[in-house]
């Protein structure tokens, strides 16, 4: 039975480390108060992976409305702005159906870009675009990175060394409009102020959820993952695009080569993505004090807290 909660204007938003069980609850909540869930996850975005990004299921898909899931390609170039402006347009898509609109996923640049605000950068064109993107794969990260930070310094602090995409966003802004990245960032706004946003975070025990990544990684085996890395290779990703950074996609491609083994897969793919939990969970502390973190291990429970709490 749907709740019949006052929802006018309100959005709703679950983040949380990868593998803590945010897909299950937006479905639950999706079905109670009359929503539809919008993908926040810069990986299940993508077409061609739907098991290594641990997409919803087909079944899932069917028990509520889920939209930016597997709509875009591998060999595209996508970056949160353009993310956001798909958000904003299904968002006001589910307003005007009276749908609650349920974000849910575990990228916190998303998030930050719904409750903070993008900074209006100028369209850079894609012929600039390409020509630094051709000077990265000529030069390597190492001498493009110092190259950034050399242009500009405020970098050097917000941009990691080996974060290929950051490194190159921040310098096609830099070259192109004459400002840094972090001086556009500084004079935003959020476009939701007058919405009422209800934050949670999953904030499951770290026992718990090394069990489940366990879990999940063994249940990707047993799906199609190999084969998506080998349809995945087929297609010649430029190595500077984000698909390639899915957790698995390398230590399957040395699976394939033959350098490692089935087991150490398995056992890589566990070790990054408890890597990968772990800066999520870093990233929250930081990003997201104001964030109602909730967990129970009973399900049950759990809904009635995050229930309550969005009410």
């Amino acid at each position: 039975m749907t709740n019949k909660l006052n929802f006018q204007k309100k959005i709703i938003l679950i983040a949380g480390p990868t593998a803590s069980g945010k897909s299950k609850l937006a479905i639950f909540l999706a079905k109670k108060i009359n929503g539809e869930i919008i993908n926040t996850d810069s990986m299940q975005i993508y077409k061609e992976f739907s098991v290594l990004s641990s997409r919803p299921s087909k079944l899932d898909l069917k028990k509520a409305k889920h939209h930016l899931y597997g709509v875009l390609s591998v060999k595209s170039y996508f970056s949160t702005g353009e993310w956001l402006i798909l958000a904003k347009k299904k968002i006001n898509q589910c307003m005007k159906k009276k749908k609650v609109p349920i974000l849910v996923g575990g990228t916190g640049l998303y998030f930050n870009a719904i409750t903070k605000g993008i900074s209006i950068i100028p369209e850079i064109e894609n012929k600039f675009r390409k020509n630094i993107r051709n000077l990265h794969k000529k030069i390597g990260q190492k001498k493009f990175y110092q190259k950034l930070i050399s242009i500009d310094p405020m970098s050097k602090s917000r941009v990691s060394s080996t974060d290929t995409q950051r490194t190159m966003r921040a310098y096609e802004v830099k070259v192109f409009t004459k400002r840094s990245l972090y001086d556009w960032a500084s004079s935003t706004k959020s476009d939701f102020l007058d919405f009422d946003i209800k934050k949670i975070f999953i904030d499951i025990p770290r026992e718990e959820l090394l069990i489940n990544i366990s879990r999940r990684t063994n249940l990707m085996l047993k799906k199609k993952c190999i084969q998506e890395v080998k349809n995945f290779l087929k297609l010649k990703v430029d190595k500077s695009l984000s698909a390639n950074k899915i957790i698995g996609v390398r230590e399957i491609t040395r699976y394939l080569e033959g350098s490692i083994s089935l087991k150490e897969v398995i056992d890589l793919i566990n070790i990054k993505t408890r890597q990968y939990a772990k800066r999520q969970n870093t990233w929250s502390r930081g990003h997201m004090k104001t964030w109602k973190k909730l967990y129970s291990k009973d399900f049950l429970v759990l809904t009635k807290k995050v229930l309550k709490e969005i009410s």
